[in-house]
């Protein structure tokens, strides 16, 4: 079970080769044996999403009970990892994206760190602003329905 808690929104831009600079108060949440190395991969939306190496390795080790005899689960496991990079943080406290993740979420010069849970999502910032301005339901409605399906113990698999 994961013990990062991370929070926060933070804007964030690009420089011409693709670095960002990872916020010190964002830096501060993570623990301390998990603040330069980390794992980045393509999101489930048009994002990116970071994790601490740690936690990517957890998520790795739920991946690796997939029965991979299973055309589904391998089709998963493929698209899952499709992209995955090792992200370490120069002596600057940056981080360098790849050029096709970039690419994948359509970054480009400004973006938005997302982080919540055990991830940091990477988002271009007209993209995040329109997700979150155009909600497919009413919140309070979505909200009950999530909590209630966690109330009654429907278990979730925490994969990405």
């Amino acid at each position: 079970m994961s013990v990062i808690s991370l929070m926060g929104e933070y804007d964030c831009k690009l420089d011409a080769k693709g670095r960002v600079m990872m916020p010190s108060a964002l830096k501060k949440q993570i623990p301390a044996e998990s603040q330069n190395t980390f794992v980045i991969n393509r999101g489930f939306e048009k994002c990116l999403v970071i994790y601490p190496k740690t936690e990517w390795d957890l998520i790795s080790q739920e991946l690796n009970k997939l029965n991979l005899f299973s055309k589904n689960n391998r089709d998963f496991f493929r698209y899952f990892m499709r992209g995955a990079s090792m992200l370490e943080l120069d002596a600057n406290n940056r981080f360098l994206i790849p050029k096709n993740l970039l690419e994948y979420a359509g970054a480009t010069k400004e973006i938005v760190l997302f982080a919540y849970s055990n991830r940091i999502e990477v988002w271009d910032k007209s993209s995040y602003e329109n997700l979150l301005s155009d909600e497919p339901r009413d919140f309070a409605s979505l909200a009950e329905e999530v909590m209630v399906q966690k109330a009654n113990g429907e278990k979730e698999t925490n994969i990405s």
